[in-house]
């Protein structure tokens, strides 16, 4: 009881240093992370054991790392090295394409191609997140656009945020829409037995059917803000797009890395090679080719935002091993009294709340039993609660600054460049939203299933 009420605490006290931003947040998540392995650990629990699979160190050295035979090795408890190792290495691999002129190129060729009319640029943007990330982590999506927005908005002198904003919504309610989009959604669909087409017929369209509005919804909110500073461009005075190209061959090797790490993410559940080994292996393939460059790559990583997952999860391992979110997942079962409606409404809602604020890989993991139990109880078809629990976990994590991997990376993104957002201007943008998005999915659910 004692380690549970200090493991709630130690978040909800990280959780309002970050929003105040009182220290850096990487320092917050790691002081707040000592805390947990301190006093709830140490202290209260007196066990070892939760530290060491808090930590997870050896899951690294553990085969399952680099290479599975189909689990999902994404449920593991404590510091998801994976994801960290993951996100290093497309750091890497984003840099070394920006050195060789690639978002340059891009975005000036993408700029050419609507006339340099910023309001199509905005639409097309958020159309290629979505997409992006149907067969893409979201993490590479972000870091892959966020740095062409960014690129573009110092060409044609517009604020990048409103973009970077509706980007990182876009590239969320794209992973929903398949299975492999999304962590959560590798979990479910690996745990209960559903196929790739299973999400694409079912979460999938819902989320074509939510991206139509999300559309018109950022487009009403932001259009001002990107049109009232922007600076009306002679087309004839900017260079042209092969211009941005530094080296052909750095140019050509670039694009080539890419498709691999495309291709590599989009078969990697037939491959059976995880993220952290096509992290690695894009990483190294980045530094070998950028020869002398490749030290410069390595110091351009941003290594804060690194330690700031380190942290986080810790954190949220505190409230795993306590078992809060057990006692949530319960929650559910017991207050839903067998009544469909209130179920899905409740698995969809809570769902999404709480991925707005823990990581939702965890919570995914622990829902899955909750749900399993309840569709055996009740006699309802399982799939039903699934795709409530996709929809909820992929899209609630939207709704604040750190509910998602690619949210804390387009904010630390648009912070290298000058470009910092607050909680507020987050907040008052994406939560609206993902109440929007959660909302169509659950009546879309009772319309379709019930």
């Amino acid at each position: 009881m004692i380690a549970q009420i200090f493991a709630v605490v130690i978040f909800l006290a990280m959780f309002i240093l970050i929003i105040t931003e009182v220290w850096e947040r990487h320092i917050v998540t790691l002081g707040c992370a000592l805390l947990t392995l301190v006093l709830v650990f140490g202290l209260c629990m007196h066990s070892p054991s939760a530290i060491i699979e808090t930590l997870n160190i050896h899951s690294i050295f553990s085969p399952g790392f680099w290479h599975t035979a189909g689990e999902a090795s994404e449920a593991s408890a404590g510091i998801n090295w994976e994801t960290i190792v993951f996100i290093a290495g497309m750091m890497i691999m984003v840099e070394g394409m920006a050195n060789s002129g690639f978002f340059r190129w891009l975005c000036m060729k993408i700029a050419k191609l609507v006339k340099y009319q910023i309001i199509p640029i905005f639409i097309t943007f958020m159309l290629l997140s979505f997409v992006l990330a149907m067969f893409i982590d979201s993490i590479t999506v972000i870091l892959f656009l966020a740095a062409v927005t960014v690129e573009l908005s110092q060409l044609l002198k517009f604020n990048p945020v409103p973009m970077i904003l509706a980007e990182i919504f876009c590239a969320n309610l794209g992973g929903s829409a398949t299975m492999c989009g999304d962590p959560p959604n590798i979990i479910i669909g690996t745990s209960l037995g559903f196929s790739f087409a299973d999400f694409v017929t079912n979460t999938g369209l819902i989320a074509v059917i939510a991206l139509v509005l999300v559309v018109i919804y950022f487009y009403f909110i932001f259009r001002k803000e990107l049109t009232e500073n922007a600076r009306k461009i002679d087309p004839s005075t900017l260079p042209d797009p092969e211009e941005a190209i530094v080296s052909k061959k750095g140019f050509t090797i670039s694009c080539v890395i890419f498709l691999c790490a495309v291709v590599l993410l989009v078969t990697h559940s037939q491959t059976g090679l995880t993220v952290s080994c096509i992290g690695v292996f894009i990483a190294a393939v980045t530094l070998i080719t950028s020869g002398k460059d490749a030290l410069d790559l390595l110091k351009k990583v941003d290594y804060k935002t690194l330690l700031f997952f380190v942290g986080l999860f810790v954190v949220v391992g505190g409230l795993e091993q306590t078992g809060i979110l057990t006692i949530l997942a319960g929650f559910i079962g017991k207050v839903s009294g067998g009544n469909l409606k209130v179920m899905i409404a409740i698995i969809i809602w809570v769902s999404a709340v709480a991925s707005a604020f823990i990581d939702n890989i965890p919570f995914a993991a622990t829902m899955i039993p909750v749900i399993d139990s309840l569709a055996a109880a009740q006699g309802i078809d399982i799939s039903i609660l699934a795709w409530a629990l996709a929809m909820g976990t992929d899209i609630g994590g939207s709704a604040t600054p750190i509910g998602a991997s690619a949210n804390v990376v387009g904010i630390a993104t648009a912070a290298k460049s000058g470009h910092m957002i607050k909680w507020g201007k987050y907040c008052k943008a994406m939560a609206p939203a993902t109440i929007l998005v959660v909302l169509v999915s659950m009546l879309m659910i009772y319309a379709r299933y019930l």
